[in-house]
């Protein structure tokens, strides 16, 4: 499922991440790579703040869907 559909609080492991090359190297370089753990903190208006590797980061709902779990 995407990382948009997640549930605050819950710890969820990055299974693939999606979109076109520039995209995905982008979100990869955030964190976001197969294998490393997600724990969303909130969510707001679709936004999310997410824990990955130590470091909370926003991003949007967007780039949420192409992130699965």
């Amino acid at each position: 499922m995407p990382l948009s559909m997640a549930r605050e609080g819950e710890p969820y492991t990055v299974k693939k991440v999606g979109g076109k090359e520039d995209t995905r190297r982008f979100i990869e370089n955030l964190g976001f790579v197969a294998g490393s753990v997600v724990t969303v903190v909130s969510e707001i208006g679709g936004n999310l703040i997410v824990n990955v590797k130590e470091a909370r980061i926003a991003i949007g709902k967007d780039m949420a869907n192409k992130i699965m779990v």
